[in-house]
């Protein structure tokens, strides 16, 4: 079982985010491979510290964990949301600069300063649409991405100005005597290669833009407006760069019939009275197919049903909602003369004078009970 990223971290829930930045630059320093050479376990901890902070340090990100746990982030395929697939180089890209100076300005894997870094391909976005047996299920989605590759034939030299390093030194003059800085690279931009030719479709980067079909593994319990990443997936980056990712926005589609709330399934139910006065079993909706229910004699408009285990499954993996059929008794609008002679012939009759028993909840203890 994976570790609490707030416990990695060292923090309380209720951190904010400077505390956040606090702990993890603390983590970063003290697991740094430049202080930590060829011990594996160091290495791990900084992964593991890097991820907490990928995922406690996005507001949406941190609101999803603490909802749904690990399981928020793991819907298999390209790796989604988390530092899963994440390597030194991806985590230098990413977070290299909370280090500040305490390295040298290095961001290179164990070689200390001045080793230039790695760039990251920009993310690409798509929202994809679910119907709600999709949602309840899981599915796997095939998409057609338009996304920016390195094209055949582009060359990279070392850059000229700081020699592959991706900084240049300066060296001023101040009345405490010379102080040395670093600073990105102005003609590489921090990449220490330069392109050397490439073909005439290329841009100026050395890309072109190329369509490829993608398989995203969407888990079963998603919700609107939540968001999956495909690592590597995005686009690509000059040199030796790391591919931006994916970012996938879930769409939730209106079913026909049921309502969502939550894990739980809604189903407005309308019986004639004659079958409310009878009773009757009745075929209803489910998210995957029909269920059949028995409602008794005398049943009441107003009725809650709750079928378990017939809702949306559990982010988290922890079982199932339930399914809550809501009774209507349909009362007709419009009587023949026969039909009209019947209900005054027994308008007084105590069988249809209205007799709640104390036992039964009032319209408003069933929305509170609903809600709560």
């Amino acid at each position: 079982m994976k570790k609490d990223y707030y416990e990695i971290l060292g923090i309380s829930k209720s951190a904010d985010a400077a505390e956040i930045k606090k702990a993890y630059r603390k983590k970063a320093i003290e697991y740094h491979p430049d202080k930590n050479p060829g011990d594996k376990s160091a290495e791990e901890n900084f992964k593991a510290a890097a991820e907490a902070y990928e995922i406690l340090s996005d507001p949406d990100k941190r609101r999803q964990y603490d909802q749904f746990g690990h399981q928020a982030f793991s819907g298999g395929g390209g790796g989604f949301h988390g530092g899963q697939g994440m390597n030194m180089d991806d985590i230098f890209s990413q977070f290299g600069d909370i280090f500040g100076g305490a390295f040298g300005g290095g961001f290179g894997f164990g070689g200390g300063g001045g080793q230039s870094r790695r760039p990251k391909g920009s993310n690409l976005r798509i929202k994809v649409k679910m119907t709600l047996e999709e949602v309840v299920n899981g599915v796997e989605k095939k998409v057609k991405v338009k996304r920016k590759v390195q094209a055949d034939g582009v060359t990279y030299k070392t850059c000229p100005t700081c020699n592959g390093q991706g900084q240049v030194m300066r060296v001023t003059n101040t009345i405490l005597g010379r102080m040395q800085s670093a600073s990105t690279c102005p003609q590489c931009n921090g990449i220490g290669q330069i392109i050397e030719k490439k073909p005439a479709a290329a841009d100026a980067y050395g890309m072109i833009t190329s369509e490829e079909t993608v398989s995203i593994k969407i888990p079963a319990g998603v919700s609107d407006g939540m968001q999956l990443k495909v690592s590597n997936k995005g686009n690509d980056a000059p040199g030796n760069g790391i591919p931006g990712d994916l970012i996938v926005a879930i769409e939730e589609l209106e079913h026909e019939t049921l309502k969502r709330e939550g894990e739980n399934l809604h189903l407005d139910l309308y019986i004639s009275f004659p079958e409310a006065v009878l009773g009757i079993s009745k075929d209803i909706d489910a998210v995957n197919g029909k269920v059949r229910i028995k409602l008794e004699e005398g049943i009441q408009s107003g009725k809650i049903l709750r079928l378990k285990g017939k809702g949306i499954p559990s982010l988290n993996g922890y079982g199932s909602g339930d399914l809550l059929v809501h009774v209507n008794v349909w009362t007709p609008k419009e009587l023949s003369k026969e039909q009209r002679q019947f209900f005054e012939k027994y308008l007084t009759d105590d069988s249809f004078v209205p007799a709640p028993e104390k036992t039964e909840k009032s319209f408003f203890e069933k929305v509170k009970d609903m809600f709560s």
